[in-house]
């Protein structure tokens, strides 16, 4: 067979950076950055790097397991999905829908099979009992915009390209690139802004790799971001630095609510200085084009509605929301311009059995997924579904998760491991490696920092008799939907085709109205189900050809003839017509969020645990499903607790010994590193380790097992607003392990 090349996007994290394949015999050989791409421009990290070995791990499972007497055997696929149809069916039958969970995991979104079917198999599945990995990382940036602009989805995006001035809060960029921020090549671009004379600032209490680069670094203590942000928020209006700003309102209440929270009344709190924080206030009011961004070190605290909310909040009252060098809001190839107004965003629309947590954009907060399998009663959790996700390992007091998970009647998990979570498994269905299988981001592209598209195919031809990813989420929507098994999956594809398009037919306005559907379905393009379906959403998307009335529009077969990608544009102003709100504004003082700030302030005067554990990222790392990579865990130990000298001389840690660090809900112990880098009062261990469970098949994550980090965290504590954990600022002893 001869040696190939090929383009892919890499599908590791949310930089969607495009790679060339060099294929022989059917194995990745060699891969670097696509110097074509428009985009990403050749940049690669070390996770992209080492796609090769991801796609070979002889770890990977190649078929089906099912249970039998009590351990996963290989399976044929009919055997696996017919054990799926008979149990599934039969626990629904008998106990309701709402006995069955369905958990969607981070690597849900890196593929166009959790694009296209995972909304599908939670409509087929119809129970309220469903989780994701949201509520454990970003929720409250989805409620704090479905607050401010109308939907959950509307979120802004720093121009980091043309900006002057980046205040970067709880987000290392520099070792996990951006997180809802789409950007290849983000330390390029932050060092670019730098050349043009730009300033970036990180507010962290760890020197991470992205501060060591800062034009300052600014060390706040662990959850407090909310207080400096308040400040700065209060001394804009003190100073009549305000902005006023179109198709907004609120901003006296806004105004009204931050009264309270002068610079000098937060500064004890959050540990920066009243005058640093006057300080940073004036320049982002000051910049020509300045932007406040915050990622999960702001998301999974105590507060991490309200402080999502306060960075828009800052953008808007600087005038910096929604105009280029500010935030503003990427329009995806397969997306189409809106009307500028809608009904508004709602949380709590029903409420969990057990703890009586509410409903979050049609989910339940991750943390109760132990408490609705425990409790008997109408209602309680039986079996559960789980998709490319190992919650085993990533929700708070996972020991109790973990031994939850044991209990059920029966569980099914589309993973390609055998790992922490799957361990406990009936069936595992395990989909295509990264090579096998065609890219579009259907997700990332909303948070892009240019409009891009861009379609690659599958560089390897899947296995004969092994089904794409694609087809083993239909294949469960049917199940759930009560068509069996063996139904028709192309039928039930067509079905779907025929709805959308009938549809944009039927809709007044539409450059297809009226339009014959037979006739349009037979202009679609593509080789399968998937392509059909992203063809018909890119030819009618905002850039879209519209079946021939648009010329130079966008369609498959244009990105087709594009393989390295197709470059849209600069981002362009969105508002209004990207906001869904009842009044056609930007809601800038929404009720639930600023009656919070009574909550915020009760915290105030709080004392100050005497020592509190943060997470971290590595460059080489991405949650817990990468550690099976050679490549990516050899040299120095990873999953190490870092500490502050001073801490670790007043409590005998030494560099290299071993530490005992325990919380409320348990205990671990790990290696020690003393560091400069991390401030007093605080210590950081990294989430995603601990592979040391039995009956987990990860050869090389297990030799490098590390600890788990949410063997520590409370599933007790999370923000109320938005069901999400609190993983950072979880107080904590550390001591000498014996």
């Amino acid at each position: 067979m001869a040696t190939t090349t090929a383009l892919t996007t890499c599908p590791l994290c949310e930089a969607t950076c495009g790679l060339e394949l060099t294929i022989d015999a059917g194995q990745i050989t060699r891969v670097r950055g696509d110097r074509d791409d428009p985009f990403s421009n050749g940049f690669i990290c070390p996770k992209g790097a080492s796609l090769g070995q991801l796609d070979a791990d002889p770890d990977r499972l190649s078929g089906p397991r099912i249970r039998r007497n009590g351990r996963l055997e290989p399976a044929t696929w009919d055997e696996a999905f017919a054990l799926v149809d008979e149990r599934l069916t039969a626990i629904l039958a008998e106990h309701g829908r709402d006995a069955v969970g369905l958990y969607l995991g981070n690597p849900t979104v890196h593929t166009i099979a959790g694009g296209f079917y995972a909304g599908p198999l939670r409509k087929a599945l119809g129970s309220k009992n469903v989780f994701t990995a949201s509520t454990l990382d970003q929720m409250p940036k989805h409620v704090s915009s479905g607050f401010l602009f109308g939907s959950p989805f509307a979120i802004p995006v720093p121009d980091v390209d043309r900006t002057d001035f980046l205040l970067i809060l709880g987000a290392d960029p520099w070792s996990s690139n951006g997180s809802l921020w789409t950007a290849p090549d983000l330390p390029g671009r932050l060092k670019a802004v730098q050349a043009r004379g730009g300033q970036f600032v990180v507010v962290d209490p760890r020197r991470s790799r992205t501060a060591s680069f800062a034009d300052q670094h600014v060390p706040v203590r662990p959850g407090t971001d909310v207080f400096l942000l308040l400040g700065m928020v209060n001394e804009l209006f003190a100073a009549d630095l305000v902005t006023p700003v179109e198709h907004v309102v609120g901003v006296d209440a806004v105004r009204e609510a931050t009264l309270p929270f002068t610079p000098e009344a937060v500064a004890g709190r959050c540990g920066v200085e009243a005058a640093v924080i006057r300080d940073l206030a004036h320049r982002l009011a000051a910049a020509e084009r300045g932007c406040v961004y915050g990622r999960i070190g702001t998301t999974t605290v105590e507060f991490g509605t309200v402080t999502s909310w306060l960075v828009d909040v800052l953008n808007v009252l600087t005038g910096n929301l929604d105009r280029p060098g500010g935030a503003m809001f990427p329009l995806p190839a397969h997306s189409r311009r809106g009307p500028g107004k809608g009904k508004g965003f709602q949380v709590g629309r029903w409420h969990s059995r057990v703890r009586g947590l509410p409903e979050i954009v049609a989910e339940y907060p991750a943390v109760t997924m132990a408490d609705e399998i425990e409790t008997p009663g109408d209602g309680q959790v039986r079996a559960m579904i789980t998709v490319a996700g190992n919650p085993a390992l990533s929700v708070p007091n996972s020991g109790r998760l973990d031994a939850a998970l044991s209990t059920l009647d029966f569980m099914v998990c589309v993973d390609p491991y055998v790992n922490e979570t799957t361990r406990h498994a009936d069936v595992i269905l395990p989909p295509l490696a990264p090579s096998r299988r065609a890219h579009y981001d259907l997700a990332f592209f909303n948070y892009t920092v240019r409009n891009v598209a861009k379609y690659t195919r599958a560089p390897v031809a899947p296995e004969p008799g092994n089904p794409d990813e694609c087809d083993i989420l239909l294949r469960l929507v049917t199940i759930l939907g009560g068509l069996g098994a063996d139904a028709d999956l192309d039928a039930v594809a067509e079905f779907q085709l025929t709805a959308a398009l009938t549809a944009l037919v039927e809709k007044e306005g539409s450059p297809v109205h009226g339009k014959d559907v037979a006739d349009l379905r037979a202009q679609l393009t593509g080789e399968t189900r998937e392509e059909l379906m992203l063809d018909l959403r890119l030819r009618t998307g905002f850039y879209g050809d519209w079946f021939g009335a648009v010329p130079d529009g966008i369609s498959l077969e244009k990105l087709l003839a594009n393989p390295h990608g197709v470059d849209l544009g600069a981002l362009e102003p969105r508002i209004p017509e990207i906001l869904r709100t009842p009044s056609g504004k930007v809601e800038l003082a929404p009720e639930q969020i600023v009656s919070d700030l009574v909550r915020v302030r009760e915290a105030l005067d709080r004392e100050d645990p005497t020592l509190v554990v943060v997470g971290r990222r590595h460059l080489r790392s991405n949650n817990s499903w990468m550690h099976n990579v050679p490549a990516l865990v050899k040299g120095k130990e990873l999953c190490t607790l870092q500490v502050n000298p001073a801490d670790a001389t007043s409590r005998g840690l030494v560099n290299g010994g071993r530490a005992q660090i325990t919380s409320r809900v348990g205990k671990v112990e790990v290696t020690v590193e003393v560091t400069d880098g991390i401030a007093p009062g605080v210590v950081s261990l990294p989430h995603g380790w601990g592979h040391d469970r039995p009956g987990v098949e990860l050869s090389v994550a297990t030799a490098h097992a590390g600890v788990n980090a949410n063997l520590l965290t409370d599933d007790l504590r999370l923000d109320p607003l938005s069901g999400t954990s609190v993983l950072n600022g979880i107080e904590v002893e550390v001591a000498p392990a014996n």
